[in-house]
């Protein structure tokens, strides 16, 4: 009997202690922030949520708009290497990509669907949003991920965070990376498995 306790007792401690190091995982991070959800619609037309596409997988994001003359076209390029490496690496059941348009009365799925289409984007992990209105992204964008997202005045360009962000499984912003010039795909790699 006493024998039993003990093993029940044991067996227990090990679970509690697996819940805490997933935990201990995160809080090793340097951000956390509670990411909200965003209803939206893909490049191929399908309504969708950031929450949607969070659920069960770790998410890559980025903000990004198409008629952008500057950051995000490396930025991109640079999701799509970072695309392949996840592939390479064994993780694209795990990780959803993420490109979230701040030009949402412009970007729309069409406008999404031929601007992914001059990269090498496997539709099966990476999904581009738009179908909100404007205020609702740059509300979205400034209290979940503590970036603008922004006109800039008598233009039809945009203010945008220029990072990738780490969200987890538990829909918790936890890191940003160099997103326009050298992302640190090794790195990227690394927390992804951390997180797994």
């Amino acid at each position: 009997m006493g024998f039993k306790c003990m093993i029940a007792t044991v067996a227990l401690s090990l679970f509690l202690l697996a819940g805490c190091q997933g935990e201990n995982v995160e809080e090793s991070f340097p951000m956390k922030v509670e990411v909200g959800d965003l209803a939206a619609v893909d490049q191929n037309g399908e309504t969708t949520s950031l929450g949607e596409l969070n659920k069960g997988k770790i998410v890559i994001a980025d903000f990004i708009f198409t008629n952008c003359d500057t950051v995000c076209l490396p930025m991109t390029a640079n999701m799509s290497k970072l695309q392949k490496k996840i592939a390479e690496a064994g993780l694209d059941g795990e990780v959803q990509l993420v490109s979230i348009s701040v030009d949402p009365e412009h970007d729309s799925p069409e406008v999404l669907k031929e601007y992914s289409g001059r990269y090498e984007v496997d539709d099966k992990n990476w999904s581009f949003l738009t179908g909100y209105s404007r205020d609702e992204i740059e509300s979205f964008a400034n209290v979940s991920f503590k970036t603008p997202a922004a006109q800039v005045e008598g233009s039809n360009q945009f203010v945008h965070g220029t990072s990738f962000y780490l969200v987890s499984e538990n829909g918790v912003l936890l890191k940003q990376y160099e997103g326009v010039s050298n992302p640190p795909y090794e790195e990227i790699i690394e927390d992804i498995e951390k997180l797994k």
